[in-house]
């Protein structure tokens, strides 16, 4: 599974090392040690980078989930 940002080009840098941390579950405190900044510097990008609109797209490869249908089994039309 791989994690695409659109609207990513919109972000500062600090945003969208912010953004792409956020965005995999990574808390604030462990994105500010991470980048060294402190939690309320990460919130306040964070927050910013929304403002500025971007989505977030899992590209999913394969059937991990196991929700597609089996292509040799025969689909019911009803």
């Amino acid at each position: 599974m791989q994690i695409e940002i659109r609207g990513f080009e919109k972000l500062s840098f600090r945003e969208r090392q912010v953004v792409a941390l956020k965005e995999t579950g990574v808390n604030n405190e462990t994105v500010a040690k991470r980048l060294g900044l402190s939690s309320a510097t990460v919130a306040t990008l964070y927050n910013r980078a929304k403002t500025k609109g971007y989505q977030v797209v899992l590209v999913i490869t394969g059937d991990p989930l196991g929700v597609l249908a089996d292509p040799d089994e025969g689909e019911d039309d009803a």
